[in-house]
């Protein structure tokens, strides 16, 4: 079965577990590359940017319409919050811990479906908030003993990339326009900041084999999938599968750098895993429902 075939709901879960996936190596190829704050931000946004504008241009090349593919004006605010939340998530991997990060971060479902209960009036169905409420406390299971050794500064600037991704996301839920590129290009904002603090002394990365492989594949299909996810699915949904890199990271992270996770860290990625597998089951079997009815 081809991707076009599937249900516009298929497509949507299709599109943001790939995402969800991709994101989820985005802490470790970051802490692999070694590198000072400001010279990642630098490098990690600028390979991003360089993808997009290529596949812009291999597009256009081959006769492809460049107006299908990028978003508009609706494209500005969402890049832009695209853009901040880059920059917050990635400095705020230098200010606190990973798992303060990831535990902040597991709000963007909560703060996209209170934003589009606010602003779009698709109040969340009952067993989208459910799963919220089992993935968060899952989500606390997993840094119950990591939240006193953060930084003031790095768990606001979580907060502040979880609220902004929430955003956006609602900002493509309420067009249904081709988002794909929004955040690819906006990660010209953060590779400005980047170059601007880096320009007095140059960049300062040990290993940027690793940021460049991050920034030049990993964020693009992460960033384009998760994106698009917006189009088939509601804004909560998608925030959702942001999530899968809470899960995901730490185990990463013991695979490569042999940090052990904790019981209660395989505990909670149990539950968010379960969480998230039933309510997906569980949409699927209500649309085909639906849809049964409706023939």
């Amino acid at each position: 079965m081809t991707f076009s075939a599937l249900s516009d709901h298929k497509k949507g879960l299709l599109l943001t577990t790939v995402g969800g996936l991709a994101l989820s190596m985005d802490i470790p190829l970051i802490r692999l590359s070694s590198g000072e704050v400001w010279s990642t931000l630098a490098a990690r946004s600028l390979m991003t940017l360089t993808v997009s504008l290529l596949i812009l241009g291999l597009i256009r090349a081959t006769g492809g319409s460049l107006k299908a593919r990028l978003p508009g004006r609706a494209g500005v605010p969402a890049g832009l919050l695209y853009g901040i939340g880059t920059m917050c998530f990635l400095t705020a991997v230098y200010y606190t811990t990973a798992a303060n990060v990831v535990f902040i971060l597991a709000f963007n479902p909560m703060f996209a479906a209170l934003l589009s209960w606010i602003f779009l009036k698709e109040r969340p169905a009952a067993s989208t908030l459910i799963t919220m409420a089992v993935m968060i406390f899952g989500v606390g299971l997993i840094v119950s003993d990591g939240m006193a050794g953060g930084h003031l500064i790095g768990n606001i600037l979580s907060a502040v990339a979880a609220l902004s991704i929430a955003g956006a996301i609602t900002i493509s839920r309420a067009t249904r326009q081709e988002m794909g590129f929004a955040p690819l290009l906006a990660t010209v904002i953060p590779a400005a900041i980047g170059l601007y603090h880096v320009a007095p002394t140059g960049f300062s990365i040990d290993h940027p084999f690793w940021i460049i492989f991050d920034g030049g594949l990993m964020i693009p299909l992460a960033f384009w999938c998760l994106a698009t996810g917006p189009r088939y699915l509601s804004a909560p949904e998608v925030g959702m599968f942001y999530l899968l890199e809470t899960i995901l990271a730490p185990i990463w992270v013991w695979l490569i750098f042999t940090e052990t996770p904790s019981n209660m860290t395989l505990l909670g990625g149990l539950i968010l895993i379960l969480a998230l597998a039933v309510h997906s089951a569980w949409q699927a079997r209500a649309k085909s429902r639906k849809s049964a009815a409706a023939v």
